[in-house]
């Protein structure tokens, strides 16, 4: 299904705040957005209007104040548009398709070969009428812009194949996956109401999102976080590898020294995370050795990041990272190694890339509209 792709009408610059605030706020009558916009009830009244007519604002119905009086009540209209986040997850794709406002319209699942196919399905399902802003695809890397490429190997080919189904003339925005599930932590997630934090993902691979005063931190190069890259070993006779201590710490390693260190009589070996621990979780020993080393590590990990960023908290997230059982020994190693610091897990669990990506392609979405603005009041 064709989506529509037209650009934003040009918009007067308080017509531009008033939709923003409006968006932001999902409904409000002219007095609140008066107050969100800190504009006058005038200047307010006569963006309104203009809004409604180019179809970006829409009424909603009235409402009853303690005098008895009633106000309207405005939402955004049909031609705001839509925006789409794409999560390119190691094996699955998640897609959501939401109103500039954040309202969920749209989403999929499906297998990460099949991406093409997941985006399809999401974009069919949005309205056909609603103009599509703005597109962001989470990846497990993102290479800087000035190298010319819009992501690195471990993306690009599955990147290539979601592009053919994308709307063509929609932007598209690369976004770091831990940095969206961050952001997902910070407003939905365990680090609600915390404005600096750290979000270590632990899973097939390790990343970092930091949050510094309510903002993700991207880096001169939009790397900040890339932990696959620090030096591993540090030994006088080990010479430090590329990307050797994600391929220490993520789950394909652990799931090798699961094997390594399973003994017969405790049957079949644990083939995935989530049977590990499963099975750690029902009294297995082998599998509960295995799961107290791997905090340790992940605890040392920690005690990296801290020393470095001194978080005051740590969301452990990711395919193992999430795991609650993992607690007790990250804490106790960070303690032993660092200074106090609060460690949690996640509370958006899997879904915490594509309700970030869909958090950032909705503010990027509104910008598309407000960017419109270039006449004076």
């Amino acid at each position: 299904m064709e989506h529509d792709v037209a650009r934003a009408p040009r918009l007067t610059e308080s017509a531009s705040a008033v939709f923003a605030v409006l968006a932001q706020a999902g409904t409000a009558t002219r007095p609140q957005l008066a107050s969100l916009a800190r504009l006058s009830k005038p200047t307010v009244s006569s963006a309104v209007a203009e809004l409604e007519g180019v179809h970006l604002a829409a009424h909603s119905g009235t409402s009853s104040g303690g005098t008895g009086r009633s106000a309207a009540v405005y939402r955004l209209g049909p031609a705001a548009g839509a925006v789409l986040a794409v999560d390119l997850g190691p094996a699955l794709t998640r897609v959501r398709g939401c109103a500039l406002d954040g309202t969920l319209l749209a989403e999929a699942t499906g297998p990460r070969d099949d991406a093409a196919d997941v985006v399809r399905d999401a974009l069919s399902a949005l309205p056909a009428d609603a103009p599509l802003r703005t597109i962001v695809v989470a990846v497990g890397d993102v290479t800087p812009p000035q190298r010319m490429r819009p992501a690195t190997a471990k993306a690009g080919p599955v990147f290539d194949a979601v592009t053919v189904a994308l709307p063509p003339g929609v932007p598209v925005h690369l976004e770091n996956n831990v940095n969206c599930a961050a952001l997902a932590e910070l407003h939905e997630g365990a680090a609600r109401g915390r404005h600096t934090f750290g979000y270590l993902r632990i899973g097939v691979g390790i990343g970092l999102g930091i949050v510094v005063g309510g903002q993700v931190l991207a880096g001169a190069n939009g790397a900040a976080g890339e932990l696959a890259r620090l030096p591993y070993p540090w030994d006088d006779d080990l010479e430090p590898r590329h990307e050797a201590l994600e391929e220490y710490i993520g789950s394909r390693s652990l799931l090798r020294r699961a094997a390594e260190a399973w003994p017969e009589s405790d049957g079949a070996r644990p083939r995935t995370a989530e049977q590990l621990f499963t099975l750690a979780g029902q009294g297995s020993a082998a599998a509960d050795a295995v799961v107290a080393r791997h905090a340790v590590d992940v605890g040392r990990l920690a005690a990296a990041v801290t020393a470095v960023l001194d978080p005051g908290l740590l969301v452990l997230g990711g395919s193992t990272g999430a795991y609650p059982q993992l607690l007790p020994g990250v804490r106790a190693e960070l303690e032993r190694l660092s200074w106090p610091t609060e460690v949690v897990s996640s509370q958006v669990g899997d879904l915490g890339t594509v309700v970030g990506a869909a958090r950032l392609a909705v503010a990027r979405g509104v910008q598309t509209v407000t960017e419109a603005a270039r006449t004076k009041d």
